[in-house]
């Protein structure tokens, strides 16, 4: 990798670390997108911890070698954790692995010990708490400290016993450790279903199980099938000194136990554990991202103790990111609801992580230049985190005979128009929007979506099908369906022509801010849409807006700005406006909406945390916003004060504290906007 701070002194460089782990930290895990793999991410944090401690003198309390990156999601209540769950000391050099065993030997003073090998599968961690042999809680890592109360999803989990099997001689109350995963198989069915539904694909098995863990509809969790090994056993009175022979035991009681653990005695044992499992578990079913070593017993463990965050009597070996060589056949070109063109690669099967790859994402133009790709050269093709797969590489030494220069596209692959590129921007577009198939139907497909128009009884299948029979050509279009339109048509019959026309029919009554969102301007999102709504209650307002009075409104920028500018231009564009008008759909705000409204919370930020008792959390977000505030979902000083329910997250109360922010109950809410 480049060297991103080439030129920097020690202190410079030290800040630009801080600066650039912390950035990473944020994407893997709050957004769950790492831009980076796990060994870059390891190379720079051990960097910092080097040049920090040659400069005692620059140390600072938050820095990212002072901390555990943290995945608490605000919805969840958190719990702090009885035994902290810290991470482990990482590497991916044999000679590391070594220089571990002689520490862990050294420290024993000789003692004899065994090392508990074991596979380092990549999910999402998770506590579990059972008392009296019955589940009763499950909560995730979080910052290592507390974590979010993940105990309903976590039951949908089929492999995770709710209740254990009595007279099993398990201790009244003790906790189990583990890792929540999702199969290769369920994670691409769910990637496919996501894809043509033109949403943004998970990164990796390990980004779609945590993100399941953290849904709010734990029936969706169940339809996600997510799997779990157990790892680890914490209590007062475990059954044994060994830590696999208390894995062991687990297993009899119920828990889904590895059945790949192995006890070492050497450290040749160790090294032929890692040369075995380095190959084989290519053929695993689930993903693995290398081997944890751990000292057996709990005595040894506790003797040898921890540092600041890790313990000494553990470690963790990291795989090297897997990498395949086969053939580039050719390079297509996809067309998204947008217009985004996006390269796709075309390769000769090879087997990658666990799955066959055919294809790799080329991103966008400048990628395609930057390999000097040539079609029928060989290539690279790393997965590292990334479930459509990468070229990183070409093989320049079997290019004997260069075949033609892949260069990208000029003109639209669907409608033949020539592409664009819009200044700041990477990728290129077709500017069609009004006649190119795939944009057409994705905007439809977006128009019809649940948090749009929600219209129930059509799916991206039969808006292909409308399309291809010439029933739908736009957005509009829908209304004025009949069931006598499609009900001959395949898979059809009368009950679903008559759904699909009711579903129609019942998205005339959904609110003017979700109709601004559902007719697809470029830049508008749901919060956007939300916020245009308030300042311009009826479309008729809005198509006559200057760019002047958009930028004025807080949270809109030139570019969003000039985007709505652009959308009320177009006299397409206006005829559906006036077609949907016609039809009936909701194009200005009406007494229903403002049902409530005021000026009561104008020019104050809310947070919202806990249960509440009188009302769900989203209906009061909804009345902060119709008494004119401000929904924000972290404290900061410009916070003007917390709605808190029962069971208020401790890290809010403490900010709140610090901050002098008011906290109020939601009494005291309801009768401050009367």
């Amino acid at each position: 990798m480049k060297d991103l701070f080439a030129g920097d002194n020690d202190m410079a460089r030290i800040d630009r670390l801080r600066e650039e782990l912390h950035r990473h930290n944020y994407n893997y895990y709050v957004l769950n997108a790492p831009e980076i793999s796990d060994q870059e991410f390891d190379r720079l944090m051990y960097e910092l911890q080097e040049l920090e401690a040659k400069h005692p003198e620059y140390r600072d309390a938050n820095s990212p070698t002072m901390r555990v990156g943290s995945d608490i999601n605000k919805n969840f209540r958190q719990v702090v954790h009885r035994y902290p769950m810290l991470s482990l000391a990482n590497t991916y050099s044999e000679i590391d692995v070594k220089e571990f065993y002689d520490r862990v030997k050294k420290g024993l003073e000789g003692e004899e010990f065994e090392l508990c090998a074991e596979l380092k599968f990549d999910g999402t961690s998770i506590s579990l708490v059972y008392t009296d042999g019955k589940l009763t809680q499950a909560v995730t890592r979080g910052d290592g400290v507390r974590g979010d109360d993940v105990t309903d999803n976590v039951k949908t989990i089929r492999c995770i016993p709710l209740v254990l099997p009595p007279d099993k001689g398990y201790p009244r109350e003790f906790e189990m450790r583990g890792e929540v995963l999702m199969s290769w198989t369920v994670f691409e069915e769910l990637n496919k279903e996501r894809e043509l539904r033109e949403e943004p694909l998970f990164a990796n098995p390990r980004n779609a199980a945590s993100g399941t863990l953290k849904l709010q509809n734990s029936a969706e969790v169940a339809q996600r099938r997510l799997d779990a090994y157990l790892y680890y056993m914490l209590g007062k009175q475990l059954p044994h000194d060994g830590h696999y022979e208390n894995l062991m035991e687990a297993k009899a009681w119920g828990f889904k136990i590895s059945d790949k653990i192995k006890k070492c005695r050497s450290l040749s044992e160790v090294f032929d554990y890692i040369a075995y499992w380095n190959t084989e578990r290519k053929n695993l079913p689930v993903a693995t991202d290398g081997i944890v070593l751990k000292v057996n017993s709990t005595r040894q463990q506790q003797f040898l103790g921890y540092t600041a965050k890790s313990p000494r009597w553990a470690i963790a070996y990291k795989f090297q990111a897997e990498r395949e060589r086969t053939r580039l056949n050719s390079v297509t070109y996809q067309v998204g609801r947008t217009g985004a063109v996006t390269p796709v690669a075309n390769l000769a099967p090879v087997q990658l992580a666990g799955t066959v790859v055919k294809r790799a994402t080329l991103h966008n133009a400048d990628v395609i230049e930057g390999l000097d790709l040539h079609l029928g050269d060989m290539v690279y093709v790393e997965k590292g985190g990334e479930i459509i797969p990468k070229i990183v590489g070409v093989d320049m030494n079997s290019r004997a005979k260069a075949g033609e220069k892949v260069r990208f596209v000029t003109y639209c692959p669907e409608c033949g128009v020539e592409l664009i590129r819009y200044e700041g921007e990477a990728a290129w577009y077709c500017p069609n929007d009004t006649a190119c198939p795939p944009q057409i139907k994705g905007k439809i497909e977006h128009f019809i979506s649940r948090r749009a128009m929600n219209i129930e009884g059509i799916g991206s299948e039969t808006v292909d099908q409308f399309f291809q029979e010439g029933l739908i050509r736009d957005i509009a279009d829908l209304y004025d369906l009949k069931v006598s339109d499609i009900v001959s048509l395949e898979r059809m019959g009368e009950k679903s022509a008559d759904n699909i026309i009711k579903g129609i029919e019942a998205s005339k009554t959904v609110p003017w801010a979700r109709v601004l969102f559902a007719i697809g301007i470029r830049f508008v999102g749901e919060t956007t849409a939300k916020v245009l709504a308030k300042s311009f209650p009826s479309v008729d307002e809005l198509k006559v807006v200057t760019l002047d009075d958009l930028i004025r409104i807080d949270e809109i920028g030139e570019k969003i700005a000039r985007s709505i500018i652009l959308y009320f231009k177009d006299e397409r564009n206006i005829g559906i406006i006036e077609r949907l008008r016609a039809a009936g759909v909701r194009l200005k705000s009406d007494e229903e909406d403002a049902l409530g409204a005021s000026a009561k919370l104008v020019g104050k930020s809310v947070v919202i945390s806990g249960v509440f008792a009188l009302h769900s959390r989203d209906e009061y977000k909804e009345l902060i916003e119709r008494n004119g505030g401000k929904n924000v979902g972290s404290i900061s000083s410009k916070t003007s004060f917390v709605l808190a329910g029962e069971q208020m997250g401790p890290s809010k109360l403490e900010k709140a504290r610090r901050w002098n922010i008011p906290v109020i109950d939601e009494n005291t809410f309801l009768r401050m906007i009367e």
